[in-house]
């Protein structure tokens, strides 16, 4: 008996001498100010507004994937912002009132993403794209059936 305390009492101090030693620290990596680079323009500065030249673009129930018309209306944009140089682009994910409010950002935000990643490969620097959700919390129809919901499916495009 006396030889089992003796045991777990060496146990309990080698398992204690263990966990003390620490891992020797790593030194603190310093990044300078110059070196940091944001992908995406600040949404949060200047005014944006709403472009009648840039077409909106529809998906389907769920889906952050483009459709084929989507794509054209896409592809007729970028055009238009090939010629327009000088113009940041905001795209707004949106969806309609089916899901959690959570649920729906993120989705917004897949298709707010999907729709740059194209405009990307098409020529669009994606320096010049923003995007941003909004979820449920901005419908242009307020009805509760498909044809509303359909409307609401979207991402919109506003310019500076």
């Amino acid at each position: 008996m006396k030889q089992r305390f003796v045991f777990w009492m060496a146990m309990i101090a080698c398992c204690a001498f263990i966990a003390s030693c620490a891992a020797p620290k790593k030194p603190a990596v310093e990044v300078e100010p110059e070196q940091l680079t944001t992908e995406e323009p600040d949404i949060r500065t200047g005014e944006w507004m709403e472009e009648s030249n840039l077409a909106t673009v529809y998906f389907d129930y769920d889906k952050a994937v483009l459709r084929s018309d989507a794509k054209t209306a896409l592809k007729e944009n970028a055009e238009y912002l090939k010629e327009n140089a000088d113009l940041e682009v905001l795209v707004e994910g949106h969806c309609d009132e089916r899901g959690t409010i959570e649920y729906n950002m993120a989705l917004g935000q897949r298709r707010a993403a999907a729709v740059r990643d194209y405009l990307s490969k098409l020529g669009i620097s994606k320096g010049r794209i923003s995007t941003i959700s909004y979820g449920e919390e901005k419908p242009v129809d307020y009805g509760h059936t498909e044809a509303a919901w359909a409307k609401n499916r979207r991402a919109e495009f506003k310019v500076r």
